[in-house]
């Protein structure tokens, strides 16, 4: 095999000194996001996605070549090892390709040609094997049989049948002959299944599959991994279909070569035998484990690109927040959440009860607004989501400054409020409180709260359960990884939890960061990292960058210029005569630098060139402006629902046969990949992605089944301006105090002490 820069340069189609540098990086402990933000001088700007495909493909061939250094050995130790099978294993690029040169040498169990072996047939199997030639002189196969009849083999029919095992494992063997079926399968066959008797029509969740059939070459991800979970189940049976026959021929015409009448049929009883007993079973479980393996990747795919939508929707912003946990019999747990996030009070208010506590409800409700100045309202989604809802949204017109209302995805808040993070954080408070905090934060911010989730609590996944779980966490691992560092990180709010997916960090460091900053007060210099426990130099390195602190010594603390540049951007400074603090001002004088000037062996163009990007913006958030959907009054639960309804929903997730809508009934709908848009959609991530706010048409409603089928389609949206029969107009006027007062009731009367 050639040296392995050489081959991931030509694999990944880059130059070897960008995968030579970029190797030496990550020996050196350096991440992916530091080295894709800061050392694109090295790398020739490999971006962050490039270095995770090189990192990913540099093990797969490092364990390739430690799995060759095997085999050869093993196969040396056996005095088999020639010159030509040893550059066919060192050639190999591919663990499939290695295990098929490596398997007539692998130890195997006593099977029946060992059997044969042992009883002395192997000579026998050599002779047949050198008369199968077109040239060979033809002889009787009993007679050739005959000499080798002995007590253990007891008759002419035995030592053929003994000889025949033997020839049958050497084909079933062969490489080649695996390679072509393997690719045979892949190509042309078909996944075929069936519900089983015991299980009446209507009676499953997989009566999609009762008579199914899909190409394997074309069977999408989410059909495979639910044949394998029905099958798995009981419910289903599954099947591998080809032409049996086609196979059988191809390998007569590439074994059989002799014109002998009787050796031509004894080949090709012996080759049906390798094929039904050896080399099918073995084919067709590799064809579907690598199949399966290629459906949990495109499926995992799915999932991170959906987390990272979801990590990167647009926050709400750090503002004093009123979050509600609605219940209909135990009541709405509310929580009031301040500017940095802090847990502040609590109420528990029963908006669907009797009128009285309706109208206490109300009271408090505005009380709260009142005392912590609210700017914000977060009302979880799930049940009684929509009538608190409603409920608020009669309250907030008699108010002089209404807070903003926001329907929150309340997802994984109640793995999440009986986590050990949450109990650590509110040792003292009820399951739900800690639940309706979590809501009222991932309001404020997304990322900074969903990472105290585990992702696959979220509810953005596609089947995450069935496909491979090591696989699966490191690849969400490594998409929360990538959003936190985009984003970047407030060194003197961010939860350890937060800090711990920053660059260069792990959960010891990052519970010392927050212990120092409890004991030493608000960080005001990214230098005093150095100060905190078990943070060292490299460490600094790779995180520095990624903090920030507001209102520190150094405005550059709050900007993604690392500290080892901040010698360059204090050199732009004097030249353009301005101080720190004033140069993110001075944007055109910026953009008129002649960069060559500022370039050094340190810093190149690269990195100038995202300096006076952040410079030109310093602080500033990525991520897109906040924007949150209108659900139509009166439109509560499905029942609710007519056909041809226009409705404002948010993308919930996202498969590659379309996407899930809350529209506000408790039940998302889909919007089939065919309904996402005018023109043939192939993914349905080029139109919608999760957290995206859209409006949609109802195509068809199925009560009993929960099965809501919308359409985003133009033809489906004729008029977007135009209100379904449910929504209210918005030129009633608003109702005060005293229209709230009359309509939950007159106020209770205070009770005698």
């Amino acid at each position: 095999m050639q040296n392995l820069e050489t081959v991931l340069a030509k694999e990944l189609a880059c130059r070897p000194d960008q995968i030579k540098n970029a190797l030496a990086l990550f020996a050196e402990g350096a991440t992916i996001p530091f080295i894709a933000r800061y050392r694109k001088e090295r790398t020739g700007e490999l971006n962050e996605v490039q270095l995770r495909d090189l990192a990913e493909r540099y093990a797969y061939l490092t364990e390739l070549v430690d799995r060759k250094t095997v085999i050869l050995q093993a196969i040396a130790d056996q005095g088999k090892l020639t010159d030509d099978l040893e550059a066919k294993i060192t050639a190999c690029t591919q663990k499939t390709e290695l295990e098929d040169l490596y398997l007539p040498y692998r130890p195997k169990r006593r099977t029946r040609a060992a059997i044969a072996r042992e009883k002395g047939l192997e000579p026998l199997a050599e002779l047949l094997k050198s008369l199968n030639r077109p040239t060979a002189t033809p002889i009787s196969l009993e007679q050739a049989a005959s000499k080798y009849v002995s007590e253990q083999v007891p008759s002419v029919e035995a030592a053929l049948k003994g000889a025949a095992d033997i020839l049958a494992e050497t084909v079933a063997d062969q490489p080649e002959y695996r390679a072509y079926l393997r690719q045979y399968l892949l190509s042309s066959g078909v996944f075929v299944s069936q519900i089983k008797a015991a299980h009446p029509i209507g009676s499953t969740k997989f009566e999609m599959y009762r008579n199914y059939q899909a190409k394997v070459r074309a069977i999408a991800p989410h059909n495979l991994l639910a044949l394998l979970r029905g099958e798995a189940e009981g419910l289903l049976s599954l099947d591998l279909s080809f032409d049996q026959d086609q196979v059988l021929t191809e390998l007569e015409a590439r074994q059989i070569q002799t014109n002998d009448p009787a050796l031509r049929q004894f080949y090709r009883e012996m080759l049906k035998d390798a094929f039904n007993r050896l080399l099918k079973p073995s084919l067709l479980t590799a064809v579907i484990t690598e199949q399966k393996a290629w459906a949990d990747q495109e499926s995992i795919k799915t999932f991170a690109a959906n987390l990272r939508d979801l990590l990167l929707a647009a926050p709400a912003g750090m503002q004093a927040t009123l979050a509600i946990d609605p219940g209909f019999r135990t009541g709405c747990k509310t929580a009031v959440i301040g500017e940095t996030g802090q847990f502040l009070a609590y109420q528990t208010i029963f908006p669907h009860q009797a009128a009285n506590q309706r109208h206490q409800a109300a009271q408090t409700l505005i009380s709260l607004i009142q005392k912590y100045k609210i700017r914000l309202i977060a009302i979880g989604n799930g049940t009684a989501g929509r009538e608190t809802d409603a409920f608020v949204a009669e309250v907030l017109p008699g108010l002089a400054q209404p807070p903003i209302k926001v329907m929150v995805n309340e997802s994984g808040a109640s793995i999440y409020s009986a986590s050990p993070v949450a109990i650590a954080e509110f040792p003292d408070l009820d399951l739900t409180v800690r639940g309706a905090i979590s809501i009222g934060r991932r309001l404020q911010d997304p990322l900074a709260e969903l990472v105290k989730i585990d992702p696959k609590s979220i509810g953005v996944g596609q089947y995450q359960h069935d496909v491979d779980q090591k696989l699966l966490k490191q690849k969400l691992d490594q998409t929360v990884e990538s959003c936190v560092n985009y984003v970047g990180v407030d060194l003197n709010t961010a939860s350890q939890e937060l800090l711990t997916f920053v660059s260069g960090l792990n959960a010891s460091v990052a519970k010392n960061i927050v212990s120092y900053r409890n004991q030493n007060g608000a960080f005001c210099d990214r230098r005093h990292l150095l100060k905190v426990p078990k943070l060292g130099a490299k460490a600094f390195e790779q995180a520095a960058g990624f903090l920030r602190i507001r209102g520190g010594n150094n405005p550059l603390d709050n900007t993604a210029v690392h500290p080892e540049s901040y010698g360059v951007v204090e050199a732009i400074a004097r030249d353009l005569n301005l101080p720190l603090t004033e140069i993110a001002q001075a944007c055109d004088k910026l953009k008129s630098l002649n960069l060559n000037q500022y370039v050094s062996e340190a810093i190149g163009e690269p990195t100038l060139r995202d300096i006076l990007q952040e410079l030109e913006k310093p602080g500033r958030d990525p991520r897109a402006e906040f924007k949150s959907a209108t659900f139509s009054d009166g439109v509560n639960q499905i029942a609710d629902l007519r056909v041809d309804m226009e409705l404002e929903g948010i993308i919930t997730n996202v498969a590659n046969f379309g996407a899930f809508v809350d529209i506000g009934v408790h039940q998302d709908g889909l919007i089939h990949v065919s309904q996402l848009a005018d023109r043939f959609v192939n993914d349905p991530r080029q139109i919608v992605k999760v957290g995206q706010v859209v409006k949609v048409r109802v195509l068809e409603v199925n009560e009993s089944l929960k099965r809501i089928s919308l359409s985003m389609k133009s033809a489906a949206l004729p008029n977007s301006n135009h209100a379904s029969p449910t929504q209210k107009s918005n030129s009633q006027p608003l109702p005060t105090l005293d229209d709230l007062q009359a309509k939950f009731g007159r106020k209770p009367r205070p009770q005698s002490r």
